[in-house]
């Protein structure tokens, strides 16, 4: 088979792939554990991925990369990364060499915005808003099916901007590795809703307890939720007077609470300019392969026909 996009997702525990034909169908899947700490590994267990990817589909394709970070316009250089031993190497150049053809390095976030947009939660809306709630916070944006990354590549980054309209009780905010307080991610994570719940009950439990917890009629458990949720209202709702996307896409690890979608549009409408807020908030289509097929559909255009 011609004409496969092949997208690949380089997280910091593994790197997963996938074979995509040009309607969208998978040809094949592959994960392997990431050589963590090891670039010249990393390259290796990218390149021998590819491959095996293309052995199985048979066929060759176009390459998109997701990568926890962003490049820098004027040198090629990622910058941004937790996993730091891609920080400040020529991953884009590098791989291109490797692999014999040009490929797309695109945010993480922003291939789950562009997979969404394509065929998944958003599809056929013009500007789709998706953000990841998990061990971390973040988002990204795709306009008419493509990656909206910004100047400096940093479009999206939501996750490092302050809790809105803060109460007294939620000033400064607990302390980020950005060396910041009360970013949006020591709130809305999942490691953020624990610590608050630890906070305020002295009890140390899970994301995922206290939901239970919650749905069992817990009055701690339930604040909590509540609080959460409140946040998450007030951080949405910043954006959407910005941007005011056509369709929100949850995605991560929270995104999978059944709750948030009822309730979490009230929590966000007064604080959307001049009132009313109707904005669908969707859950995932694709949930954890929303990353590695926004990677492949990074060439949907008509330079795919390059490959």
């Amino acid at each position: 088979m011609t004409g496969l996009r092949i997208g690949i997702d380089l997280g910091g525990t593994k790197v997963a792939g996938i074979a995509l034909d040009r309607d969208g169908r998978v040809r094949a899947e592959r994960r392997i554990a990431t050589p963590r700490g090891d670039y010249d590994a990393s390259l290796r267990a990218i390149a021998g991925l590819v491959a095996a990817l293309e052995a199985e589909a048979a066929g060759i394709g176009t390459v998109g990369i997701g990568i926890p970070g962003a490049l820098v316009p004027a040198t090629g250089r990622v910058k941004n990364a937790n996993s730091t031993w891609l920080n400040g190497r020529t991953l884009g150049d590098d791989l291109a060499r490797i692999l014999a053809r040009p490929v797309r390095l695109e945010n993480d976030a922003n291939c789950l915005a562009v997979s969404e947009a394509v065929d998944g939660a958003g599809e056929g809306a013009a500007l789709v808003w998706a953000v990841i709630l998990g061990t971390g916070v973040g988002s990204g944006i795709a306009l008419a099916g493509r990656a909206l990354s910004g100047r400096h590549r940093i479009a999206g980054e939501w996750g490092h901007n302050p809790l809105p309209a803060p109460a007294d009780d939620e000033r400064p905010g607990p302390a980020c590795y950005c060396g910041r307080h009360g970013c949006l991610e020591t709130w809305l994570s999942g490691p953020g809703l624990a610590a608050d719940h630890a906070r305020r009950t002295d009890r140390a439990m899970s994301g995922e307890a206290i939901v239970a917890a919650m749905r069992q009629g817990d009055a701690a458990a339930r604040a909590t939720f509540a609080a959460w949720l409140d946040r998450l209202g007030r951080g949405i709702a910043g954006v959407v007077n910005l941007l005011d996307p056509d369709v929100i896409v949850l995605g991560g690890g929270l995104s999978t609470i059944s709750e948030i979608y009822e309730a979490l549009p009230e929590r966000v409408a007064p604080h959307v300019f001049g009132g009313g807020f109707d904005t669908p908030i969707r859950q995932s289509r694709h949930g954890d392969a929303s990353g590695v097929r926004g990677a492949a559909w990074l060439w949907n255009d008509q330079d795919a026909s390059a490959a």
